[in-house]
């Protein structure tokens, strides 16, 4: 894990803690159904990189899954925005994207997220093996 000063550790919480950030309000919704029929408990769906920042200071997510492509925002400074502007605990950052993982790679690499969930493919599992839960 990436997890750097200030992060919490999402393996201590009882419900894993999600915030969702997708410019597709309906995928929002889509995911929020299927994670909290998973177990994890959605706390806030964000359809731009501000609304993210607000909800994620306010909510305190464990972990924020971060459309890579926002409209016009870029996923990847939004997640930068997230660890970088959450209050004393940031969340765990991880890419979903309908576009496949390859085509970002190095980017992803190079961004602070733990890893990267294609959209069709996205389930709690997911997000607690990136985890290392």
């Amino acid at each position: 894990m990436r997890f750097g000063s200030g992060r919490c550790d999402a393996r201590t919480a009882v419900s894993l803690r999600c915030l969702i950030v997708d410019d597709s309000s309906r995928f929002g919704e889509e995911a929020r159904g299927l994670l909290e029929q998973e177990g994890v408990s959605v706390v806030g769906v964000a359809t731009s990189g501000a609304e993210a920042v607000r909800l994620a200071k306010a909510l305190g997510p464990d972990v924020a899954l971060v459309d890579i492509s926002l409209g016009e925002e870029s996923g990847f400074d939004v997640a930068r925005r997230l660890v970088e502007g959450s209050n004393a605990c940031a969340p765990a950052v991880i890419f979903i994207s309908t576009y496949d993982e390859q085509e970002f790679g190095v980017r992803i690499a190079a961004s602070p997220a733990l890893g990267f969930i294609a959209k069709t493919a996205l389930s709690a599992e997911r997000i607690h093996k990136l985890l290392g839960d």
